[in-house]
């Protein structure tokens, strides 16, 4: 089932929000002369549930997310998964990028954004990845 515009919303502030603080973490980390580990998809799908959950306690009435929002995007993730993952790999491939936790995440949210917002409204349609 497809989200709301206004939490497919949410969900690109929370990821812009991850991005950032990969962004602050990478300056940091080359400032004291080390160099960023390799970073996975499924870690940065985690670090977004890990940020959703934390926001819905302490927002999530607040903004709008119903009961149960967690657990969707659990399943969502779950689902879109094989198609993040190809799409991810196949990007930093093409173009011949290491995999960074910004670029990593950059990709993955893209990927995942495309795909929620490919979901037919009716949740009874097949599923099929844009």
């Amino acid at each position: 089932m497809r989200l709301s515009g206004r939490q497919i919303g949410l969900l690109k502030e929370y990821m812009h929000d991850l991005v950032e603080q990969a962004r602050q973490e990478e300056a940091t980390t080359k400032a004291f002369g080390y160099r960023s580990q390799p970073y996975r998809v499924d870690q940065a799908i985690s670090d977004l549930l890990a940020i959703l959950d934390d926001r819905i306690e302490s927002e999530g009435v607040q903004v709008g997310l119903p009961e149960g929002f967690l657990h969707q995007m659990w399943t969502l993730c779950n689902d879109a998964g094989s198609h993040v993952q190809e799409t991810v790999w196949l990007r930093r491939h093409l173009d011949e990028e290491p995999a960074t936790k910004v670029r990593v995440r950059e990709l993955t949210y893209r990927a995942l954004i495309q795909y929620l917002e490919s979901l037919p409204e009716n949740p009874s349609a097949p599923l099929s990845p844009g």
